[in-house]
């Protein structure tokens, strides 16, 4: 695709396939996914609460996380910010930071999984878990999950996306659009769960304290190439004048958020991880004196 015809594609392509009112998305790709996981999380939730009591199987903790992320995701896709994603390279950035530096931590700490199932029918539960005792994805499932492969999945997702022709293709047709934003979801909610279940214990926090500053730095190296960038990379965002901002100082302020607000989210978990690799190893050095 030349720059002519992509620029023409960006111009006149349609909003969400003409889905948005006032501002708010309501596209099916969006809302229905949405919806069907809230419902089959409220579903199971009524179900294992009605059975052991509320706040056993599913705490209430994770309740709130859920619903937390929940909203968040909300924000980020069907709220004026994803309408205005399509026109302002600015706004595109923070709907990523959104999805994958703060719905998808706070989704994987709340656990869903189990109640998601329990909202399932009775048969459609024995077939997933037959799925999953199944040899291949036994054997896969490690392999992925393994907080190295996880990082770097994660991170090759971000820098594909980012890759200038993918990029203004992406923005140009709706279907690319939406697997951009489910590799960007879906790796980043495998990156997030490989750290807190597969970093337990000194060794495993002190790993987990390396792949969030890993991430952290990559991330902010993008977002400072972005920033000093002396040409505009992307097509020009449309909606750039009406914010008062040049083309090239809207990818310039969108690197900026990449790199500062989205490096220190990383850059927080890290020390938190920390925390906990520096708490593990007192404690364990407190036992072995006691020993």
């Amino acid at each position: 695709m030349d720059r002519a015809t992509l620029d023409a594609a960006l111009a006149t392509a349609p909003c969400f396939s003409g889905k948005a009112i006032g501002g708010w998305t309501f596209d099916l790709a969006i809302t229905f996914p949405l919806a069907l996981a809230a419902l089959l999380y409220g579903i199971g939730l009524f179900r294992l609460w009605h059975r052991a009591g509320p706040g056993h199987g599913v705490s209430r903790r994770q309740a709130v996380l859920f619903a937390t992320g929940w909203v968040w995701m909300a924000i980020g896709l069907v709220s004026p910010l994803h309408q205005l994603s399509r026109h302002l390279f600015t706004a595109h950035m923070i709907e990523h930071e959104v999805m994958l530096a703060i719905a998808a931590p706070i989704l994987v700490s709340a656990r869903p999984l189990g109640a998601m199932l329990w909202g399932l029918p009775q048969s459609w539960r024995r077939a997933a878990g037959m799925a999953v005792r199944h040899r291949a994805f036994a054997l896969a499932w490690p392999t992925v999950s393994a907080p190295f492969a996880a990082t770097v999945l994660h991170g090759a997702a971000i820098w594909a996306w980012h890759a200038p022709p993918l990029f203004d293709i992406a923005l140009a047709r709706e279907p690319i659009h939406w697997l951009q934003h489910l590799s960007f979801f879906a790796t980043a909610l495998l990156f997030w769960w490989a750290l807190q279940e597969n970093c337990r214990g000194a060794a495993g926090h002190g790993a987990a304290v390396g792949f969030l500053f890993a991430t952290a730095l990559h991330t902010s190296f993008l977002g400072i190439l972005l920033v000093f960038s002396p040409t505009l990379l992307y097509g020009p965002a449309l909606g750039a004048a009406d914010w008062g901002l040049t083309p090239l100082e809207d990818q310039q302020l969108a690197g900026l958020i990449m790199w500062v607000p989205g490096g220190l989210i990383y850059a927080g978990a890290a020390l938190l991880a920390a925390r906990s690799w520096i708490m593990t190893a007192t404690d364990r050095g407190s036992l072995g004196s006691l020993q």
